[in-house]
Parts: structure tokens; sequence; C-alpha cells
């Protein structure tokens, strides 16, 4: 499964503090049991220095892989600790797909 391909990845890489991977292919239009979009929550002392751009481009290497393949989108939400902590009572939301209200 490419979802628990990324998280391993993510894992060996990051050594996070919290790991969320979603499969939100369902929300687009795709074919039932897809795993092509996914939203990635992970919170890592490794992102220490590093602004949002940085981080995004640290988390795309690691997962060159699998975007070079099947994976069509990733949502990412990368947070130091206390970035994290401050954020305990707000809900992460993806952006929606733009083809996913279209008829199939």
């Amino acid at each position: 499964m490419i979802g628990a391909q990324i998280e391993e990845k993510l894992r060996v890489a990051f050594a996070p503090e919290y790991l969320e991977v979603v499969n939100e292919s369902h929300q687009h239009r795709v074919p039932a049991g897809s795993e092509t979009h996914f939203k990635v929550v992970l919170v890592s002392e490794r992102f220490q220095q590093q602004r949002l751009v940085a981080r995004h481009r640290a988390v795309y290497a690691a997962l060159a892989e699998e975007l070079a393949g099947g994976v069509h989108a990733l949502a990412l939400h990368t947070y130091l600790p206390d970035e994290w902590s401050a954020l305990q009572d707000k809900t992460l939301s993806s952006p929606p797909c733009r083809g996913a209200d279209k008829k199939r």
C-alpha cells in the first residue's frame, strides 16, 4: 500500500513526534480504492531553522519515488513540536478538489 510506504519513509527521514498519513483519494475523481491523494501531518524537530518551503521540499525529496509514480496530490502540514502544540484545538483541512463536484 502506498500510504504505508509514505508513512515508513517519513518515519525514517524525519523521526517525527507525530505523523498522520490520510488517504483522501475518495474525495476526488478517481476509481474506488485509489491511493493517489494524501494528507500528511508531520511534526518533527528536524524542521528546526527551516521555513515552510524548505520543509515541503524535504518531504518531496523523501517521497520522490511515490510522487513520480501514482501519487497525484500531497497536502502537507509540517510543524515543529511547539507549533503543533499551539494548533491542538484547530482542525487541519485539505483544500477541496476542483473536480470533485463534477459528475463522473
